[in-house]
């Protein structure tokens, strides 16, 4: 057997008996050894193979495979450019905490440097974005020590990805750069030495077996009624679960972004963005608190920064990351995520506290529909996605407009549904891959009846930037996904800006300057594209029709695009506010 058959067997055979069970490929030449190792692992069942002929929307769809399962993904490609590409997957798992794990084909150590075809400098090339990473050179025989050293690494890799034992100090994407010598291709079956293969060990078992790192002691927060919670972005639904429990038992109020799961229940405030922007201007003084806890990453709402300014108010951060987020420099204390496991005890006085910050967000009830209107307007068509979730289904969010939209809208009524968005950097990379990861996901093993349904919820440009992602080849796993696309022909959040201020337009160059670099309408028939991909499509014009397709419980991946006039987002966010 070839020394590189002989090394991409080895290593995809580790990664199986490390936990791996899905795998995405990107093809190409140099990348060849692994891809005919993953092939065989796929026909035996051993994992499910994905493959994708753009890398930049393969590196997402593999973030989104391991957002929705948890566990650790490869993705596969070859050298050069193709590398490159997977950098905004890669940023967006550091950030977010995702276990991504690079595997990139490389050329022997003695064509760097030299102009070789398809070659430049692969190690290194995430810079600090990975949390490890090694470059393994091209063998040039197969011993018992080379198959020992090229299991340990896949070892080290899946702990660092993980954040298992001492290897790393937190979950995030790690980079295999591994070189090939030709021949790349396997030898025929009747010339095929199994047997040069490094076994791995017994029964299955991974190489070397990370214990995972002792838990410490958490310490609880002190009590103190008059205490508002923030909650933002967790790596876990079950850690959006256990903040809103714990806040509950503590009797403190909740203005929750909607990441990790759409928030609801007791002491979780209606419309809470538009109740904190107006304590923030000072029109609900009686709602000021003395300390705010900021649980997870704040990334959407500048109304709820500014509670954190406010005069007097001691702010402290329950962070799942050992980096907390603080870009105002107003935290005084930092948590670990074990300060959630146990409540401080009630106050007297919570119980009012709780209900005076409630009932402000169901005043707000009826403006908040009156403002969103009856045809299709951004916040409207929130509205109709979050009261189409059951308990247990999965929504994936764009950035942008979106999950500013849903998050004003919600009344603390909707489903328990799980959410999941990108918002490491919050960018509109990939979107459409990973949402198509995390159904794939979320729909792998067991009866379709008693999966959760998926729907993604995204604007035309993100849609747009990730079209590759429909690109699925026809003996591939097929998800079954909704994507509700609102068509503003352009980017609708900067109306909403200072961008987008009547004063600032009201210039001679103003309006047709801002429509030209920051409106940049496409004109795009997203029908057409859809069905040059193949993927079934519906424009929907008014709300009641978005609600009908979405009561359909259809398999396979579909599209439904509902226009919005793009004048609409600032009159709506001015009459919201």
């Amino acid at each position: 057997m070839h020394p590189s058959t002989a090394l991409a067997t080895v290593l995809v055979d580790e990664l199986v008996r490390g936990g791996v069970r899905e795998a995405v490929l990107a093809p190409g030449s140099r990348s060849a050894p692994l891809a005919y190792a993953l092939e065989e692992a796929d026909r035996a069942g051993r994992l499910r193979l994905h493959v994708r002929i753009d890398e930049r929307s393969a590196g997402f769809l593999a973030l989104g495979l391991s957002r929705g399962s948890g566990a650790p993904v490869p993705v596969v490609t070859t050298s050069g450019t193709a590398v490159a590409n997977l950098h905004p997957a890669v940023l967006e798992a550091s950030h977010s905490g995702i276990p991504l794990v690079v595997l990139s084909a490389d050329r022997p150590s003695e064509l760097r440097g030299t102009g070789a075809n398809q070659t430049t400098a692969q190690p290194g090339i995430f810079a600090g974005a990975v949390r490890w990473e090694v470059d393994l050179p091209a063998p040039e025989t197969v011993t018992l020590g080379a198959g020992a050293h090229w299991r340990s690494t896949v070892c080290r890799a899946l702990a660092a990805a993980r954040d298992a034992g001492p290897v790393a100090a937190a979950a995030g994407p790690v980079h295999l750069n591994v070189s090939f010598r030709d021949p790349l291709a396997p030898e025929p079956a009747a010339d095929a030495d199994a047997d040069a293969v490094p076994a791995g060990r017994p029964g299955g078992e991974p190489w070397v077996a990370v214990a995972p790192a002792p838990a410490t002691r958490p310490a609880p927060l002190e009590p103190g009624h008059r205490t508002l919670v923030l909650l933002g972005d967790l790596p876990a639904p079950s850690l959006a679960d256990q903040a809103l429990s714990w806040a509950g038992e503590a009797g403190w109020p909740v203005l929750a972004e909607p990441f990790g799961r759409l928030p609801g229940g007791p002491g979780v405030v209606p419309h809470g963005p538009l109740v904190a922007g107006a304590v923030a201007r000072g029109d609900l003084e009686g709602l000021v608190p003395d300390r705010v806890v900021v649980v997870g990453r704040l990334t959407l709402f500048r109304e709820l920064g500014a509670l954190l300014r406010l005069p007097g108010v001691v702010v402290e951060h329950v962070s799942a990351h050992e980096r907390w987020t603080d870009p105002s420099h107003v935290v005084t204390r930092v948590h670990g995520p074990g300060a959630l496991v146990a409540a401080p005890q009630r106050q007297t006085g919570s119980p009012a506290w709780v209900h005076a910050w409630v009932a402000a967000g169901e005043a707000l009830a009826g403006r908040v529909a009156a403002a969103a209107g009856a045809e299709p307007t951004g916040v409207g068509v929130a509205r109709v996605v979050a009261g189409a979730l059951g308990d247990g289904d999965v929504l994936v969010l764009g950035s942008s407009t979106v999950p500013r939209d849903l998050a004003v809208s919600l009344d603390g009524t909707a489903a328990r549904a799980r959410v999941v968005a990108n918002r490491g950097l919050a960018g509109i990379d990939g979107t459409v891959a990973t949402a198509v990861g995390v159904a794939l996901a979320a729909q792998a093993g067991g009866p379709p009846a008693g999966r959760p349904r998926v729907l993604a919820l995204m604007g035309d440009l993100t849609f747009l930037h990730d079209a590759g992602g429909l690109v699925i080849g026809p003996g591939e796993p097929r998800p079954d996904l909704t994507v509700v696309v609102v068509n503003d022909d352009g980017g609708g959040i900067f109306s909403t800006l200072e961008y987008g201020d009547p004063d600032r337009l009201a210039g001679p160059t103003g309006a047709a300057a801002a429509e030209r670099v920051f409106g940049t309408p496409h004109g795009t028939d997203l029908g057409a594209l859809c069905s040059a991909h193949g993927v079934p499509h519906a424009r929907l014009d008014s709300l009641a029709e978005l609600e009908a397709r979405l009561a359909e419980r259809v398999e396979g991946l579909r599209v439904l695009e509902v226009p919005v006039d793009r004048a609409t987002h600032r009159r709506v966010r001015d009459a919201l506010r």
